[in-house]
């Protein structure tokens, strides 16, 4: 969530789908290729960071469905689920032949060891309580299985671009503390509230290893220059993560 507005607000706890109030706006934002970095980015994560296809994978937070449709289409068998009923609504329809769930990241709904993969691609830093759903997403993996995500990058999300013509400069205000973010943005005759929490580069790594987690790879996709993104060659504007649930 770059260049969002961050609120003098510290983490305050569980607030269970609180995205339902954007279910309509988040419908329409997410289904319209090249409105947002997710169709320029995706591919880095699908091919550089997700373990092998044909094997049961969770989704955590899954929102209208659009990451879960195309790990079906990349040949996953899906079980997702997000905490905003309506978003899970449109999930459903859209593939009824996975499975969708109201659940909270935090507490899943399964047994442990139901899964070989738990995706959670830009959640982790909306659940309410990020260090439970990586412990949650540990616990539902089979040995041996991975657990991958992707989030806006520590760097990225605790700071700002600076105005001008040639906005250069990126600044880095409150690092370590990790506060509320909650941004209106408008775009191509759309609108979107984003909300979320920002986490630092140690906050995810403690979580994972605190989860029995193993770390085996970090990527910081890089945009070509010539690209709409390109001021993010600068700045890494995701992170990538795979780690293993080890014997």
């Amino acid at each position: 969530m770059p260049g969002l507005r961050r609120l003098a607000t510290p983490y305050i706890g569980r607030m269970s789908g609180e995205w339902e109030p954007e279910t309509r706006n988040w419908v329409a934002w997410a289904r319209t290729p090249g409105i947002d970095a997710y169709w320029y980015y995706r591919d880095a994560f699908f091919d550089k960071i997700l373990a092998a296809a044909g094997v049961r994978t969770l989704e955590v937070g899954c929102g209208e469905g659009r990451v879960a449709r195309d790990l079906v289409a990349r040949g996953h068998l899906v079980t997702a689920i997000d905490t905003a009923t309506g978003l899970v609504r449109h999930a459903r329809e859209s593939d009824p032949h996975s499975s969708y769930i109201v659940a909270s990241g935090g507490q899943l709904p399964f047994r442990s060891g139901s899964f070989y993969q738990v995706v959670a691609y830009n959640a982790l830093q909306v659940v309410p309580d990020m260090a439970a759903t990586v412990r949650e997403s540990a616990r539902v993996l089979r040995t041996g299985g991975h657990f991958c995500f992707s989030v806006s990058h520590p760097l990225t999300d605790l700071g700002e671009w600076t105005t001008g013509h040639d906005p250069r400069l990126f600044v880095r205000p409150g690092y370590f503390e990790s506060v509320r973010v909650h941004d209106t943005v408008s775009q191509d005759g759309l609108q979107m509230t984003f909300r979320g929490w920002t986490h630092s580069l140690q906050d995810y790594a403690t979580a994972l290893n605190d989860a029995g987690l193993l770390i085996e790879v970090i990527d910081e996709p890089r945009p070509d220059r010539h690209s709409r993104w390109q001021r993010w060659t600068q700045v890494p504007l995701f992170m990538n993560v795979r780690a293993l649930k080890p014997s």
